[in-house]
C-alpha cells in the first residue's frame, strides 16, 4: 500500500456525496461565492434549527441545503446569525444566483386558468400573458425574481422549480 495524500482518493469520495463545488444543491442565503462551501462548512447544523421557515435540511454529504417544498426563504438572516463560521456574507447585492422556472407542465399550458403562483409572488416577478381566448401564460421577470420559493408550494402542478442561475 502507498503511504503518503492523494487527492484523487478524497476527490472519489466526494463525488459520491455531491461534495463539488458546482454542485446543483441550493445553499442558504448569503454564502460566499468566493469560497468553496464543502470546505469551509463544519456541518454543525446550527442553521437548520434556526430557519424561521424551515427549510434548511441536512442534504448530501451532511451540509446545509435549501427545499421549498417546506415554505418560502423570508431572508431573515437567522442561518447567518446562527453560523460559527465565516462562510456568509451579507454585503452581496443579493442573497443568492437562485431563480425560479415554470416547467411546460404548467396548468396554463394546458388551458387551465391557474393563477397561484402569482398570487403568492410578494415581488411581482411572475406575471401572465393574456392571449384571447386561452389561458394566459405565466412568465418570470428573472431581474426581480428573489429566488424566495414562495410560489412553489400553491402551484397545485408541481411546475416550478429552482436552479442556481450563476454555476461557479
Amino acid at each position: 500500500m502507498a503511504s503518503g495524500f492523494s487527492q484523487n482518493r478524497r476527490s472519489l469520495f466526494r463525488r459520491g456525496l455531491g461534495q463539488k463545488r458546482n454542485d446543483s444543491a441550493i445553499r442558504p442565503p448569503w454564502v460566499n461565492p468566493e469560497i468553496n462551501f464543502v470546505d469551509e462548512c463544519t456541518r454543525c447544523d446550527k442553521c437548520i434549527p434556526v430557519c424561521e421557515t424551515s427549510i434548511i435540511s441536512r442534504g448530501d454529504g451532511g451540509f446545509p441545503e435549501i427545499s421549498f417544498k417546506n415554505g418560502e426563504c423570508t431572508f431573515c438572516q437567522n442561518c447567518v446569525t446562527a453560523c460559527p463560521e465565516n462562510i456568509f456574507d451579507t454585503t452581496q447585492e443579493a442573497p443568492w444566483d437562485v431563480k425560479a422556472s415554470i416547467q411546460n407542465s404548467c396548468l396554463a399550458h394546458s388551458g387551465v386558468w391557474c393563477q397561484s403562483c402569482n398570487d403568492y409572488c410578494d415581488v411581482e416577478a411572475i406575471s401572465f400573458e393574456y392571449r384571447v381566448n386561452q389561458a394566459p401564460l405565466p412568465q418570470i421577470n428573472l431581474d426581480l425574481c428573489t429566488g424566495c420559493g414562495a410560489c412553489l408550494e400553491p402551484c397545485p402542478n408541481d411546475s416550478i422549480s429552482f436552479a442556481k442561475k450563476n454555476t461557479q
